[in-house]
């Protein structure tokens, strides 16, 4: 069998068996091929080994040295006098012409190999073909080829042909939206795959596993897949451009823009060092540009966008061309610059898709129409959205989700307040059953970004058609959704608790170092790649059966309202972010009343003003910064809460934030610093945190260890403090609490020793037995934790977001873990209560983590603290909670108990309620 065909086990035998071991051991085919060389073969067999070399440069290296290898190589076939050789040599060739953007040149040497073969060696050269037709995006004519190709190399009983004309096959058919179609013949191809030894074939056919995953709408599969065929690539010393483009529109599907566009800079930069091929380098900006839109950065975008335009320009490829002028266009509109001009591209644009065949027509049609109404232009927008609304009938749900948006601005353009609840609903609920698929609580709260435009669509008809109960429905509709459904739990295997085990140690040791002027570098590399180890295992669980979560019950909340102490119970105050105004909708006394405040931009600026502060007290212990703590409060309130503040009645007050607001702290403000306050992601989880009965007392909610590390504490007190307490073994520590306190801090944790002695037959760790498989042993399904330990809080990856225990930082990964989280908690520890806002208006930190698992109430601070004026609220909270108070009350009244002077006050301040009980 000439060429590529031969079987890699001829190896060295056998010259051409060179060919095949470039797509199985590349490096040892390279190396084959260079000895090949030295022994100065004739024309024949010194044509086979500039083959192997130019192709081994085409796929993994230098493109210009590709080239100068297969032209010798084909000068060489020539001379030799085998047609089969020139045929097999310019076919290799033609592809990298047309990699290299000399797309006409390109084609007429696959022209001139496939007139010198027949049978099933022309077969192999239509294959090839149709690949350089799919490169330059000519999916109908690389399709017929492939048509002429398959059943040739069938008959031949051509495995590793047949596998690659079929993955091909699958390829087109996947970029033209039959995804079914893809899968089954990616599927066929795996099983022949499986037949030969073509290593880095099979690692495609891994990554194809993944393509298909991701088309078909299964994110944590094709991230899945990716990952394992990123090993193979690894393990055989290639690189994998072509996984890397598909693994950005996946991580840009699951909104995680900023990482996409990493990774695809990354590449691109990888590209540029190795002399690789144009067509990529096309692609590969392209992608990048998608993915700086994505994460907001428009100007970039249309830059990126720009270069691939003129890139895919010059190589003839008008299927990509047309994608990356969509992607300029769309940056066009993020950074408003929105004219008839952009209305009349977006248009046709569409209309080109369309007549390639392109599923990104929906997004197209969609562009235009948003910006026909940008411009008050409602008559030009209709047909446009009309065409893209059809896209919410057929498809993978993020294009469903696009259509169904196009048909509320349909609706909405048209005047139709119902169609446009009706669409958004529809939307809405197809992202639901689109986020239950996804495992990882990162995932689901990141995906419902793109929910974020329907959502504030039907906030905005929800306010004109019902008033203030109609914005409050619309805002629980899409607020903190992802609370609302119990997580996936990440997968219980020895790989993931392995490395969660060595991050904590690696992250301590630096510590040290960095304390003791060491050297850190190799530690904060080593850690870093623990951290990407850690979070790509855990993207890729998949989600199970379960339902959105449940209907928001208006009347149910205000009824629970009016049970609330107080002389007509007590107030839920939810703020309502509508096109950057706040609205406060305030429910309680038996009705939803809505009130206009601020800007959501002046509050945000008031908030940090008043965070900066706090911090300063607590560093310094100065009431010096106390007028500036009292302004800064009075107009934060004000922005805030405006007219509503004179309406909260004498009752508790429970506030609900939009996402960007959670960092307020709440308790500084003048109209809530002396009331029982509750903070609540949610109108909906302060409900259901309302109505969930505690713990019988003294019983575990789901004993069992979850840490799985074995780990058992040893007989006899846990504590040098005398107080009587005993360790997670003990048989008297049943009582449903756990007292904890890490290392470092100012005080050492002083309160804990006085709660042990509160709290009888506490399991108490402390002393070097508070490290963190212990503590979520301990800690799973208590009645009540008290954890005192240095936070961080991390706003680059919140899901690293940790409290420093004995043998490092526990975070928010490990505490996903537990099967049931304490009833009620108290971290004392900085920063443990800020949550950063993701999605649509989603949550992620150490407080998001364990509501959904069931905490129904947690104190925690907002801001760094003092370690020593904490200790004397700690105990007085505990007091308060000792007497039957919830913890809102208890913070309320420890509050009220403490000493007046600024650092205890901004001590108190710093702290929030969070949740019910």
């Amino acid at each position: 069998m000439p060429g590529e065909t031969g079987r890699a086990a001829r190896g060295a035998q056998d010259p051409l068996g060179l060919l095949p071991l470039v797509f199985s051991q590349p490096r040892r085919a390279l190396a084959g091929a260079r000895a090949l060389l030295a022994a100065r073969p004739g024309p024949h067999d010194e044509s086979v080994a500039h083959h192997v070399i130019g192709l081994y440069e085409r796929d993994f290296g230098d493109l210009a040295t590709g080239l100068t290898h297969l032209r010798r190589a084909r000068d060489l076939a020539r001379r030799s006098g085998s047609p089969a050789r020139e045929a097999d040599v310019l076919a290799t060739l033609g592809i990298a012409l047309v990699h290299s953007g000399r797309s006409g040149p390109g084609l007429a040497a696959l022209d001139r190999s496939l007139a010198l073969t027949s049978g099933p060696a022309a077969a192999r050269v239509l294959f090839r073909r149709a690949g350089a037709l799919w490169i330059l995006g000519r999916h109908a004519e690389a399709l017929d080829d492939l048509r002429r190709a398959i059943p040739s190399l069938r008959r031949a009983r051509d495995t590793i042909w047949t596998a690659r004309a079929l993955t091909l096959r699958a390829t087109l058919l996947l970029a033209l939206g039959a995804v079914e179609r893809a899968g089954q013949d990616f599927a066929e191809a795996e099983l022949l795959w499986e037949e030969t030894d073509q290593d880095h074939d099979k690692a495609v056919a891994m990554e194809n596993r993944g393509r298909a995953a991701f088309r078909s709408g299964d994110l944590p599969a094709a991230l899945r897949h990716f990952e394992h065929a990123a090993g193979r690539y690894e393990a055989l010393g290639t690189p994998a451009f072509v996984m890397s483009m598909e693994r950005c529109a996946v991580l840009l599907a699951a909104g995680l823009p900023g990482e996409a566009l990493t990774e695809a800079e990354a590449a691109i930069q990888m590209l540029q060092r190795t002399g690789g091929q144009p067509t990529r380098r096309a692609q590969l900006l392209l992608v990048a540009a998608r993915c700086a839109l994505a994460a907001g950065r428009a100007d970039t975008a249309a830059a990126q966008a720009g270069a691939a335009i003129r890139l895919f320009a010059r190589q003839r490829r008008d299927w990509w061309e047309a994608h990356a002028r969509l992607v300029l266009c769309q940056a066009r509109f993020a950074s408003g610059q929105v004219s008839g001009r952009l209305v009349r591209d977006a248009g046709a644009l569409a209309g080109r898709l369309s007549e390639l065949g392109s599923p990104e027509r929906t997004q197209a049609f969609l562009l235009a129409g948003r910006a026909a109404l940008a411009l008050g232009r409602p008559h030009d927008a209709r047909p446009y959205l009309s065409r893209a609304a059809r896209g919410r009938l057929a498809g993978p749900a993020p294009a469903r989700i696009d259509g169904w948006l196009a048909q509320a601005l349909l609706a909405a353009a048209e005047g139709r307040r119902t169609g446009v609840l009706a669409a958004c609903r529809r939307g809405l609920a197809l992202l639901d059953e689109h986020r239950l698929t996804l495992g990882a609580s990162e995932l689901r709260a990141r995906a419902t970004a793109q929910g974020a435009a329907l959502a504030a669509l039907g906030q905005r008809a929800g306010l004109e058609t019902g008033g203030s109960r109609g914005l409050l429905e619309w805002s629980e509709r899409w607020r903190a959704t992802v609370l609302a459904v119990p997580q996936a739990r990440p997968p219980a295997d020895a790989d993931l608790l392995r490395d969660l085990t060595a991050f904590r140690e690696t992250t301590s040791r630096a510590q040290e170092a960095r304390s003791s002027g060491g050297p850190i570098a190799a530690l904060e590399r080593e850690s870093a790649r623990l951290e990407r180890r850690i979070r790509a295992r855990t993207l890729t669980v998949t989600g199970g059966p379960g339902a959105a979560g449940h209907r928001f019950d208006a009347r149910a909340l205000l009824d629970r309202l009016g049970a609330l102490d107080g002389p007509d119970g007590g107030r839920l105050a939810e703020l309502v972010d509508v096109d950057g105004d706040l609205h406060v909708v305030l429910c309680g006394g038996g009705r939803v009343r809505r009130f206009r405040a601020g800007r959501l931009a002046d509050a945000a600026a008031e908030t940090d003003h008043l965070r900066a502060g706090l911090r300063r007290v607590a560093y310094e212990g100065s009431s010096r910064w106390l007028p500036l703590i009292e302004t800064a409060a009075r107009r934060l309130q004000d922005a805030l809460l405006g007219p509503a503040a004179a309406h909260l009645g004498d009752g508790p007050v429970v506030i609900v934030p939009p996402g960007r607001l959670h960092g307020v702290p709440w308790a500084a403000l003048p109209a809530l610093r002396d009331r029982v306050l509750a903070v609540s992601p949610s109108a909906g989880a302060w409900l259901r945190a309302a109505t969930a009965g505690p713990p019988a007392p003294g019983v575990r909610l789901a004993p069992g260890p979850v840490s799985g590390s074995g780990v058992v504490l040893g007989p006899g007190p846990a504590s040098g403090s005398g107080s009587g307490s005993g360790s997670a073994s003990d048989a008297d520590a049943d009582s449903g609490v756990v007292l904890a306190r890490g290392p470092g801090l100012g005080t050492g944790g002083a309160e804990v020793p006085l709660l042990a002695k509160m709290y009888g037959g506490a399991t108490v760790l402390e002393n070097g037995t508070a490290t963190a498989p212990a503590l979520l042993d301990a800690l799973d399904g208590c009645e009540l934790a008290h954890i005192a330990a240095h936070g961080t809080f991390r706003a680059d990856s919140p899901m690293f977001s940790s409290l420093r225990m004995d043998d490092g930082p526990m975070v928010v990964y490990d505490i996903e873990r537990l099967r049931r989280a304490p009833y009620r908690m108290v971290l004392s520890s900085c920063d443990s209560g800020r949550l950063e806002p993701v999605g649509a208006d989603e949550l992620l930190g150490l407080a998001a983590a364990l509501l959904p698992l069931g905490t129904a109430g947690l104190v925690a601070a907002l801001v760094p603290v003092n370690d020593e004026a904490v200790v004397p609220l700690m105990v007085a909270l505990h007091e308060a909670l000792a007497r039957g108070r919830t913890l809102a009350e208890a913070l309320a009244d420890a509050r009220r108990e403490g000493p007046r002077d600024a650092l205890h006050l901004v001590t108190g301040w710093s702290f929030t309620a969070i949740g019910a009980a």
